[in-house]
């Protein structure tokens, strides 16, 4: 899972394995270390919420999806992202959670294997 943050926004983006873990209702957790211990986490789960949450504690970003949210999701081929906001105390942070395509040019080092095929590379566009 990657992630990306800017401002009051936070994206996800998931492999294959990943989004059928989370549709079966396990957590995909994240975690970046640093030098003299200290770590950053992130994690996808789903549960029984709502809409999508989002929480920062302990050094961790948690995002909840609702159960059959995520089950839908990790099914359904077409279906590529989950959009949502949470109230924050100064307006609201933006949620994207997503599905990790194939880059259209690959990447010397990196495995791309377990992602989604990219649909620009069916049509044949760029």
């Amino acid at each position: 899972m990657k992630i990306r943050i800017y401002d009051d926004s936070v994206r996800l983006r998931l492999d294959r394995g990943e989004v059928e873990a989370v549709g079966r209702g396990e957590p995909v957790l994240c975690r970046t270390r640093f030098p003299g211990g200290g770590e950053f986490r992130y994690q996808l789960s789903a549960g029984q919420v709502e809409a999508v949450t989002a929480e920062f504690t302990d050094g961790c970003i948690t995002v909840t999806l609702p159960a059959a949210t995520a089950q839908q999701w990790a099914q359904t081929e077409s279906e590529v992202s989950i959009r949502d906001t949470a109230d924050v105390s100064a307006g609201a942070l933006a949620l994207l959670i997503e599905k990790d395509f194939e880059c259209l040019e690959p990447r010397a080092g990196e495995d791309q294997s377990n992602r989604f095929v990219n649909p620009k590379a069916l049509s044949g566009s760029s």
